[in-house]
């Protein structure tokens, strides 16, 4: 059972690995082509239905690439897809939810001063979100509205933003903005894989059987392609908040997250402007700038304001037995004594204003709850405290290694 969490904890990591070099690929594949397709040149010399081309150089050699609207009058025999990226960063990223927020809802997903869920209930919510999402999205690029991209992509950040306020209410901190990048994200894939790709079979096929291909499939894939281009920044940096408890753990997270898809547009405007040769837009640094002053100041507002310091939090029911368990006692008196002081309600150590992720270690409950991560990041692993800063002794690391063996099958299963 102890070697299940060590196992758990190395399976997420390497889940986790998959998951950053797929999106580096995906990521780098659009918007190189992005950068593409906005430079490309138009010449008295390109082929029929060539709609323009450009001279690249790159390690060592020279590359000379066309661009057809629709297609080329002939399909060539050998045809490069670029769908298994986009696949593979979702499939990892959804391995990853379920590893890290479903298995370990009750200390990731489900904030129980918000709503009392089941673990049952909370992953419903988190599945059904993500579905729901791309079934309102899709069908609003099909509505009339589809015809007005402006007006779409505004509404479409209405919409990001509700998701931001709704899954605040919910989850914890950290949970709601993972889940926000994860809403993205599937409507990202989801263009790919059910808009994108067949509608370019679409063509494929036609020009295979000898029909002129209907040019709107490739309007409908571009503003598609489109969407992807301005949302992936924003997604980049919500899949990284929960590295950083002040944009996650504070009280208006769901607003900095929401200004985070503005400063997103904003970068992909200047880059988008600076390849297409159309100038450079510079206000838009201005702009991303305070922009993200005014997230740095959203996040520095006092979370806490009204808690009640000296009140405690009830074990859950179902953690009992870890506070009552054997070596407890002496384990609460080290990771309150070493712990704490970062890992607490209202950190002491200078600099620190919030528990780092959002982890406490303060109370029994806390340390019920935390109880698998605390036998690996401070017990089997040196990871905490960061460079033995509060002299955690290896003697005491055992006694900590002691304490959660000595938890029964049963509730250390909770825990993994």
């Amino acid at each position: 059972m102890y070697d299940l969490a060590v196992f758990t904890d190395w399976l997420a990591f390497a889940v986790r690995w998959l998951h950053v070099i797929t999106a580096m690929a995906w990521i780098g594949s659009s918007f190189y082509f992005i950068a593409l397709d906005l430079g490309l040149r138009k010449g008295p010399h390109l082929p029929t239905g060539c709609h323009g081309e450009e001279w690249q150089v790159h390690g060592g050699g020279f590359y000379h690439i066309q661009k057809y609207l629709v297609a080329p009058e002939n399909m060539p025999e050998h045809l490069t897809w670029f769908k298994w990226e986009s696949y593979a960063t979702w499939l990892s990223g959804a391995a990853l939810l379920a590893l890290v927020y479903w298995a370990g809802a009750e200390m990731f997903l489900i904030d129980y001063d918000k709503v009392d869920l089941a673990v049952w209930q909370a992953i419903a919510i988190s599945a059904g979100s993500l579905t729901i999402g791309w079934i309102l999205y899709d069908r609003l690029c099909k509505s009339p509205l589809g015809e007005h991209p402006t007006a779409l992509m505004l509404l479409l950040f209405v919409i990001l933003v509700a998701m931001a306020w709704g899954y605040d209410q919910i989850f914890t901190g950290r949970a709601a903005l993972l889940h926000l990048g994860a809403f993205t994200a599937t409507i990202m894939t989801a263009n790919v894989f059910l808009i994108i790709m067949p509608n370019q079979r679409i063509v494929v096929n036609d020009l295979q059987e000898g029909r002129v291909p209907d040019a709107k499939y490739g309007k409908i894939a571009k503003l598609r392609s489109t969407h992807n281009n301005y949302l992936t920044l924003p997604v980049i940096f919500l899949m990284l908040t929960n590295h950083y408890p002040l944009a996650f753990a504070t009280d208006y997270n769901w607003i900095i997250a929401s200004l985070v898809f503005l400063m997103g547009v904003l970068i992909r405007h200047y880059f988008n402007s600076l390849h297409a040769r159309k100038g450079n837009p510079h206000w838009t640094i201005g702009a991303t700038i305070v922009i993200f002053i005014a997230i740095m100041w959203l996040s520095s507002i006092p979370m806490y304001r009204d808690y009640d310091f000296e009140a405690q939090v009830d074990v859950p029911d179902n953690l009992e037995y870890v506070v009552a368990s054997e070596h407890y006692g002496d384990v609460r008196n080290i990771v309150v004594g070493r712990c704490s002081m970062c890992h607490g309600v209202e950190p002491v150590w200078d600099g620190i204003p919030y528990a780092p992720l959002g982890v406490r270690l303060d109370d029994d409950a806390q340390i019920a709850i935390n109880a698998r991560a605390i036998y690996l990041h401070a017990g089997i692993s040196r990871s905490m405290p960061p460079g033995n800063i509060t002299g955690i002794t290896d003697a005491e690391r055992v006694q900590i290694i002691q304490w959660y063996r000595s938890l029964d099958r049963e509730t250390a299963a909770l825990l993994d």
